[in-house]
């Protein structure tokens, strides 16, 4: 991810930034190309290098594509949990 520092100054650029604060701005160059302007948080930037992680998105793509489940009761025995209540 890069980061590019602009001058507060910008008239223009300030109004865009105090609008994409409050919704997401689609910008649209005469040519057709299309880009998104939107107010990024912490948790927006953490989400980013997630899924940057090649690894990590391996594996959670292989974990959704699994179907075999067990059981709660085959759970609870394998763990040596009983239920206790009363």
């Amino acid at each position: 991810m890069k980061r590019i520092a602009i001058a507060s100054d910008d008239v223009e650029i300030r109004s865009l930034l105090e609008q994409a604060n409050d919704e997401d701005i689609i910008l649209q160059l005469v040519d057709g190309r299309k880009f998104m302007l939107s107010a990024v948080d912490d948790f927006d930037i953490e989400v980013a290098r997630t899924r940057q992680n090649k690894k990590l998105m391996a594996l959670l793509d292989a974990r959704a594509k699994q179907t075999e489940t067990i059981p709660l009761a085959e759970v609870k025995q394998r763990l040596g949990i009983t239920d206790s209540l009363g």
